[in-house]
């Protein structure tokens, strides 16, 4: 063991003491509460070990946050955006000084790779600086002229706010969703995952700091059968934003049906990462690998079908076979680990079940397709893995695996790439590797997803437009989008005076 992990495990368990120590209970009005429900057992996908008690939220615990979020929503809506940027510009500094203690918390929690997580909370401050720049602007609309009459829009945020993110990346993932809210004008009740609660609590806390009022974020911890559908159902949450599975979509949309909430669905991929025979090589494997074997292939966006055009297949199949066989599984505080153990053992049984299910199906297992815990212990790891000579039609190549595993079909023609991305009930991302830039136009006005990335990596970019199509979601996510998602938007029309009025019955 390197020095560097053992130091970072001793602050580890410095930052954790407190949850293994005391119930993680709900953030209600201002104050924390264990609420009237029971509690559940927090573990770390490490080894298994304990993190502390949760308390789960009963309907009661539930309602009591929606009703804080209500009675707070009109004073929170009329505070002027100069103020609340104010406020969450604290927020993010808040954020940036307990920023080791988010990261490690997150490593353990849910098993990622501290590399990847030390940005975290650099990632989460951001988005609640961006969106608090935007909060004086909020309300405005458009000024639309014509002849006799003058139309103009202005925005009012649309009131409490339902927040439900998930296990994968649950820190930035929160601050993504909650920071346009509250820049709105919204109040905000939140529910993070039961499987990763940790970092909620800190955003919580940090929260309170900046001095955000009593009531305007809310979080409840618990299970989705009663708490998400508690808060999903409640009539004074007047939208529902969710990161999760399309399963879940699927339940929320009929929940909410009852009460006709605006919702917010970003949901699973099985994104395509085409790479023709003309893509810059080098860079082409290097944005292959890590946009799937990063964040443990945990990732809404990870581009988990490689479709690789025949010409260029062998030489590009060697190469990514080298580097899949290279990438270091480890503890998630070890500064070098790429990748760590899967956030929960019911996700890591869902992972591995693909390795048989693969053989069945006709595919070759190139590197990996096994279970680390012979060698590594009780934790969830697994192999990197890549298949190949895959077919478009397998359940490698149609279901969302959620791990570190890449599936590898080969095409022959541009068309045949366009019909095997588009083979699929999701349409998250895409990523086109070309050095034809007739081709990559052609690619991305025919290729059905709500993101492409011509020549690149996911790069992130907060005032653009981010979600999906399909059976991946409804809505977008950045810039306006979060604005007008949060907000609504209402015409007024003004007479010049000038127009004739129509005449009845004089």
């Amino acid at each position: 063991m390197s020095a560097q992990l053992q130091e970072n495990i001793a602050k580890a368990e410095g930052y954790l003491a407190r949850f293994k120590e005391n119930t993680l209970g709900h953030y209600i009005n201002g104050e924390w509460t264990l609420g009237q429900g029971e509690t559940f057992d927090n573990t770390t996908p490490f080894d298994q070990s304990f993190l502390g008690k949760v308390a789960a939220a009963t309907e009661a615990d539930v309602n009591a946050a929606c009703e804080a979020a209500e009675a707070a929503a009109a004073e929170w809506a009329a505070t002027p955006g100069a103020e609340r940027r104010k406020i969450l510009h604290r927020l993010g500094d808040e954020l940036e000084k307990r920023a080791e203690e988010i990261a490690m918390v997150e490593s353990m929690d849910c098993g990622q790779a501290i590399r990847f997580m030390r940005q975290a909370a650099v990632r989460g401050a951001a988005n609640f600086r961006f969106f608090a720049d935007q909060a004086p602007e909020a309300r405005n609309g458009l000024s639309l002229h014509q002849q006799e009459h003058t139309n103009y829009t202005v925005r009012n945020p649309i009131g409490p706010v339902a927040v439900i993110t998930p296990w994968n990346t649950p820190f930035m993932l929160s601050t993504w969703k909650i920071a346009p809210a509250l820049a709105a004008g919204c109040t905000v009740v939140h529910k993070p995952a039961e499987l990763s609660p940790l970092t909620a609590s800190i955003l919580a806390e940090c929260a309170e700091a900046a001095g955000l009022p009593k009531g305007v974020w809310n979080m409840v911890n618990g299970f989705g059968a009663v708490a998400g559908k508690t808060l999903t159902e409640h009539p004074a949450i007047k939208a529902v934003a969710l990161v999760g599975d399309s399963a879940t979509g699927k339940l929320i949309q009929a929940q909410t049906a009852s009460t006709l909430k605006r919702l917010h669905l970003e949901l699973g991929g099985k994104n395509p990462v085409i790479v023709f025979d003309d893509a810059d090589f080098d860079r082409a494997l290097d944005a292959v690998v890590f946009m799937i074997y990063s964040l443990n292939g945990q990732r809404c966006t990870s581009s988990s079908r490689l479709l690789v055009q025949s010409g260029i297949k062998d030489k590009f199949l060697a190469a990514l076979k080298e580097r899949v066989a290279n990438i270091k599984v480890g503890h998630p505080l070890d500064p070098a680990t790429e990748v760590g153990p899967l956030v929960h053992t019911g996700h890591y049984d869902k992972v591995t079940s693909y390795f048989e299910i693969a053989k069945q199906d006709g595919a070759t297992v190139a590197v990996g397709g096994k279970s680390l815990r012979d060698e590594m212990g009780p934790g969830n790891f697994v192999t990197p893995t890549l298949f190949v000579e895959a077919k478009n039609s397998m359940r490698i190549a149609q279901e969302e695996i959620f791990g570190p595993v890449l599936t590898a079909i080969e095409f022959e023609t541009e068309e045949e790439a366009v019909k095997l991305a588009n083979e699929t009930i999701y349409g998250l991302a895409g990523y086109i590797w070309t050095s034809n830039t007739g081709r990559a136009m052609r690619m991305a006005d025919k290729v059905e997803a709500g993101m492409l990335w011509v020549n690149s990596e996911n790069n992130r970019n907060l005032p653009s437009p981010f979600g999906g199509v399909k059976m991946s979601g409804i809505g977008r996510d950045g810039g306006d989008w979060s604005f007008d998602f949060y907000m609504e938007t209402k015409n007024v029309c003004i007479a010049h005076d000038t127009h004739r009025v129509p005449v009845l019955g004089r």
